[in-house]
């Protein structure tokens, strides 16, 4: 064997065992993952030294070329998996490199490679390979449209980070965390711990809903059904303390309450709260639907079935269902009615309807038209007037008292703003009820008339610093004038 030939294998056994050395440093020590197509590689680079001195055909020198660029581009993808992708990249910016990333790396390495092959050593054109197979490459654009419609649809999704990975999202009917994104497909997993494997493409048509972004504190939003004669305002206390208790639910923003719809068995109520964690939706919704429930009983809050009701109406004997010896005790304390014997404060009680008022609703306001008076049932009110721009707070009503009176009995606009501080029921007394009292006992006028007058002295803070002679003219003055006008107002 010529001794040159003996070189040239000497030297390719030493390669062969420099680069085996180096590759088992770089695996016990760095920990590259490296595997047989290293060892090959090894093989290829340390057989191409003593064959290039040899008589070997070109044809076998550029196979094996070929071998040593595809196999050290596998290699090159290891090194880069272990000192960029899991290492570098963490520490540039914190956070792992996704999947689809790595993935479209390697898929451009090894299209350089198979390039590099086809066109360096073996002179391959590639649009002139397309175009000298037409029908293959109509059917291999065919067969691969679907592959590259999620290759590209992955770009879109990876260049716009309308989602990463570890967020919660809307797909479909589920509520899904974002396990990870490949080249391909992105994978979702459920909050019943089930895979989901999404094609890019389909992914990238879909509205997206992120709650993770730009933060992870959002809203959400629960429905509840209250029976339709609890009042509005009861029932939102009662579901406002239901879900500032519920565990997972945040102080700040505060939860809050809706009427939402009317439906066909009962009043829907909107829950709007708010989490800082997805995941735990399911457990946040529970908790307050729980705390509802008990919130319900202690309250005395009706959750109604689905129902469909026929309602035979009658007219109830006392007005709210109330009981009318209770109802002509109330009115007897007032001194307006202190003047009517008994069975006219029945009349007045079965012709008064009652009425029901929310916590802010005003019952009466100033300066209004009115031809009616009010008795407060249930509840508070605060009587307020504007007086040059500013409110000023008079009174604070309680049950049993009266308001309303000056417009019932002159027509007189309201002198006051008379507003619910709490849900209020009230009882209201109407012109042409209290007209058929005063045609019957035309005596009554008078008393009235005098009543009015007295209330108007007291209210009146000059008056009451009047000599006695003065006051009683002045008393016996706004009597008459009552009287003239409760006579024109009721046509007497």
């Amino acid at each position: 064997m010529p001794p040159h030939t003996v070189l040239a294998c000497a030297a390719g056994l030493a390669a062969y065992l420099l680069l085996l050395a180096v590759g088992r440093w770089l695996k016990r020590r760095a920990g590259v993952p490296l595997d047989a197509r290293y060892q090959f590689l090894c093989l290829a680079l340390a057989a191409f030294a003593p064959f290039s001195f040899l008589e070997i055909p070109y044809e076998v020198l550029r196979g094996l070329l070929a071998a040593v660029v595809g196999l050290g581009m596998l290699v090159l993808i290891g090194l880069l998996r272990k000192y960029y992708w899991e290492e570098f990249f963490p520490r540039r910016y914190q956070a792992q490199a996704p999947a689809f990333l790595r993935q479209v790396a390697n898929l451009h390495l090894l299209a350089l490679a198979a390039v590099a092959i086809l066109y360096g050593l073996y002179d391959l054109r590639i649009p002139g390979l397309l175009a000298g197979s037409g029908i293959v490459a109509i059917v291999l654009g065919l067969a691969v449209q679907e592959t590259l419609g999620n290759i590209l649809a992955g770009y879109g999704l990876h260049a716009g980070r309308p989602f990463r990975r570890g967020d919660w999202i809307i797909h479909g009917e589920h509520h899904a965390e974002v396990m990870e994104i490949t080249w391909r497909s992105t994978r979702l997993r459920t909050t019943d711990n089930v895979y989901l494997d999404i094609p890019n493409s389909h992914l990238a048509r879909q509205t997206i809903i992120n709650f993770a972004y730009p933060t992870a504190v959002h809203a959400m939003r629960l429905h509840v059904g209250v029976d339709y004669e609890v009042p509005p305002n009861r029932a939102k206390d009662a579901l406002l303390r239901a879900a500032t208790k519920a565990d997972g639910v945040l102080a700040d923003p505060a939860p809050k309450v809706f009427l939402q719809n009317f439906g066909d068995s009962a009043i829907i109520y909107e829950i709007k709260f708010w989490i800082s964690d997805h995941s735990r939706l399911s457990e946040t919704q529970d908790a307050i639907r729980t705390n509802a429930w008990y919130e319900f009983k202690r309250a005395h809050i009706r959750i109604p079935f689905p129902s469909r009701t026929v309602h035979i109406e009658h007219k109830a004997a006392t007005p709210a269902g109330r009981d009318a010896a209770a109802l002509r005790a109330a009115l007897q304390q007032q001194p307006l009615f202190q003047c009517l014997d008994e069975a006219q404060r029945d009349r007045l009680v079965a012709g008064a309807e009652p009425r029901r008022f929310g916590r802010g609703e005003r019952i009466i306001e100033e300066g209004a038209a009115g031809e009616s008076m009010f008795v407060l049932l249930a509840g508070e009110a605060e009587v307020s007037v504007q007086r040059n721009g500013h409110t000023s707070h008079l009174a604070l009503l309680q049950a049993g008292a009266c308001f309303g009176e000056m417009s019932l009995l002159t027509g007189a606009r309201r002198s006051a703003t008379v507003t619910a501080r709490d849900d209020c029921e009230v009882l209201e007394f109407a012109k042409d009820k209290l007209a058929e009292i005063l045609r019957d006992q035309p005596a009554v006028l008078e008393q009235l008339s005098q009543l009015l007058a007295r209330r108007r002295l007291e209210t009146d803070s000059a008056m009451s610093q009047m000599p006695g002679q003065t006051a009683a003219a002045e008393h016996q003055e706004y009597a008459t004038t009552f009287l003239s006008q409760v006579r024109a107002f009721f046509e007497l």
